[in-house]
């Protein structure tokens, strides 16, 4: 992934989820150690207002859905909540009005979780709000393992891989029919 190619392979997707599930891992050693420090009321209700503001609407909105289209404010509610900046905002908001304390871990814990353990960033507009194989996802993440499948320089060309032109030819365009 780059500046003019945001998007990943599944290897490096897990690469990147392997890099948060560190984080997750550092952030339970230190609630472990600060167990009997942590104010447990305030953590429970730090690790729930990401979810209840930024999740629970999205998802009851997408059930209810008769075709899982709903508005981009849940998306923007998800995606503020759940960002590491806003996160790192309330833990100083929370610093200055109440004072720093462990409780503070339960921010890092609820994002680095979502990302390290279930997979979930940030959502973009034009894929579902819950997780759901989409064909075009799909078409992608073949074709990036079709240029990488080679054991000399890789990436292979687009139009000189037999593969890519075989599959380019027989694969519709296809799209997200929502």
């Amino acid at each position: 992934m780059d500046i003019k190619n945001p998007v990943e392979s599944p290897v490096t997707f897990n690469l990147h989820r392997l890099e948060y599930l560190v984080a997750f891992a550092v952030t339970i050693g230190f609630i472990l150690w600060h167990f009997m420090d942590i104010n447990w009321f305030a953590a429970i209700g730090l690790f729930l207002y990401i979810d209840l503001i930024g999740y629970i609407p999205g998802a009851i909105a997408y059930r209810r859905s008769p075709d899982q289209r709903i508005h981009k404010a849940y998306y923007v509610l998800y995606n503020s909540m759940h960002s590491l900046l806003s996160v790192a905002a309330v833990g100083l908001l929370w610093m200055w009005l109440i004072g720093p304390e462990w409780a503070l871990l339960a921010l890092p814990f609820h994002v680095f979780g979502d990302r390290g353990v279930f997979g979930n960033f940030l959502k973009p507009f034009g894929l579902p709000f819950e997780p759901e194989d989409t064909p075009l996802v799909h078409q992608l993440t073949a074709m990036l393992r079709r240029r990488s499948a080679t054991d000399g320089p890789v990436p292979l060309p687009y139009d000189e891989h037999p593969a890519t032109i075989a599959a380019t030819a027989a694969a519709p365009a296809v799209g997200v029919n929502r």
